[in-house]
This record gives structure tokens, C-alpha cells and sequence, in this order.
């Protein structure tokens, strides 16, 4: 089985003392891909290099929405000034993130929509991080026409995932399929076509169920596989080459490679 993570922070101090031991162990799992999305300016460079340094890991470059008050007014004509020399796989992880009151709506809207445009202006997908705000992001992809992408840890309606669909998008799921309390999570999962859905660990966040309290893992893809499988009631190594396939028909790896 070749099975990709469409979402996992590696680059983050949490695998500094076992990065190499983890990632050994995702090649022996057949976890051939592994998208790496930044969330700051700050961070691009170490997920460049870290991609560069290690084969089957992509990178992906953006400004995360809960880093709002974080971010400089020049990391957007940064972003741009590295397109020209460099070829992430994606833009990301961008977004908007309305669960968090303290973060100033307006100004998330207006540092979306222009990494929209950047997205657009280089025909690249988007990685997306979306909490309470699943109608506001739509408004803006209708707008906005970006080359699809995947909706990061995906929790809305059915009739939204449609809507995500037809824009291009997958959606993405993960830990949360391990726990049997899950049910918003499980009946999407078995509703919607395989198709649309790609397989992510937000590792070292969103833990799977057996590791609960510890850190995540690129290696826990495989429970996650094994989640989807059952809720689906579908072979598993149908699974894993579905869900990569999807992955495949949004990035083009080969572009980073």
C-alpha cells in the first residue's frame, strides 16, 4: 500500500529529537507522502529545507489565520518573491478561524483573500484550515477560483462538502475518526463518496484515540486508514489507494520533485 498524509507539521520542534527515527518508520508503514504545510513567514525556510533534505516529503507555504496577530505586512509580498525561485506543492495553511473571538475577522477575510489570489495567480491548490466559518470560506472560493485543494479536518454539513466538491476541493480526515464518540465525523465519512476524501494525521495535533494525551505521529495515518475502512465497510488497501489517488488528483507532486 502507498498511503499519503495531506497534512502533517513535521517541521515543528515536537519530532526534533526523532524526525529521522519517525520518518524511517512511515517509509517501512508505505507512507510514501507527506504534505508539510507552514503556518508563519518564519517558518518557510526550515519546511523548504527539511523537504528538500528528505525524500517524499512536499512543502506547502501560507499564512495560518490563528497567527493573525503574528504575521508582518510584508510576508505577503515575501510569499510572492519566493514563488518566483521556489514550487510548493500548495498554498498553506490559510484560512479563517471564527471559533477564535479574538481574532479580528475583517483581517483574516482581507489576508485570505489575498493568498487566494496568490494561489490563483500561480495556479497552485490550497490547503485550508476552516472553524465556524465553512459559509464566509465558500463565499470567497466562489469568488476567488483557485485550482481546488483540500479542506483541512473537515466538520461541516453534507450540503457544504458538496459544495467544496464541486469547487475542486477533498476533504480531509483524521484522528477524530478513531473515536467511537465521533458520530458527526463517522456519518460524513461514510456518506460522502471516497473520492472526495483524503487521509491526514495535523500531527503532532489531533491525536489518534490509542495515543490520546500524547503527541501525534505521521505513523498514525495507518489508524486512521484502518477507522475510515471500517466506518466505510470497504477493504482497506482499496482505502489507502483511493484516498492517495485523491490526494494525487489535487497536487502535482511531480512539480516539487
Amino acid at each position: 500500500m502507498e498511503i499519503t498524509d495531506t497534512h502533517c507539521h513535521l517541521d515543528v520542534a515536537d519530532f526534533d529529537l526523532d524526525r529521522d527515527d519517525v520518518l524511517s518508520h512511515c517509509r517501512a508503514l508505505g507512507i510514501s507522502k507527506i504534505i508539510i504545510p507552514a503556518i508563519q513567514a518564519k517558518t518557510w525556510s526550515n519546511v523548504l529545507d527539511l523537504c528538500k533534505s528528505e525524500k517524499g516529503l512536499y512543502p506547502a507555504l501560507g499564512l495560518h489565520p490563528v497567527f493573525i496577530n503574528q504575521h508582518k505586512a510584508h510576508d505577503l509580498e515575501k510569499l510572492e518573491q519566493l514563488l518566483e525561485t521556489v514550487s510548493p506543492v500548495a498554498i498553506g495553511e490559510i484560512g479563517l478561524d471564527f471559533y477564535m473571538k479574538e481574532l479580528d475577522r475583517q483581517q483574516q477575510i482581507d489576508l485570505f483573500s489575498a493568498q487566494l489570489n496568490i494561489a490563483k495567480n500561480h495556479n497552485l491548490p490550497v490547503i485550508l484550515h476552516i472553524r465556524k466559518a465553512h459559509d464566509q470560506v465558500l463565499q470567497l472560493l466562489k469568488k476567488i477560483k483557485v485550482k481546488g485543494g483540500f479542506c483541512h479536518a473537515f466538520n461541516g454539513s453534507v450540503q457544504q462538502a458538496e459544495q467544496y466538491i464541486e469547487l475542486g476541493f477533498k476533504l480531509g480526515f483524521g484522528g477524530t475518526l478513531t473515536y467511537e464518540n465521533s458520530k458527526k465525523i463517522h456519518k460524513l465519512a461514510k456518506t460522502l463518496p471516497l473520492n472526495s476524501i483524503v487521509l491526514e494525521t495535523d500531527a503532532p495535533d489531533m491525536v489518534v484515540e490509542s495515543h490520546r494525551g500524547k503527541r501525534n505521529s505521521p505513523e498514525y495515518i495507518m489508524e486512521c486508514l484502518s477507522a475510515l475502512a471500517k466506518i466505510r465497510n470497504e477493504d482497506i488497501a482499496f482505502i489507502a489507494q483511493q484516498t492517495s489517488k485523491n490526494a494525487n488528483d489535487v497536487i502535482d507532486f511531480s512539480n516539487y520533485d
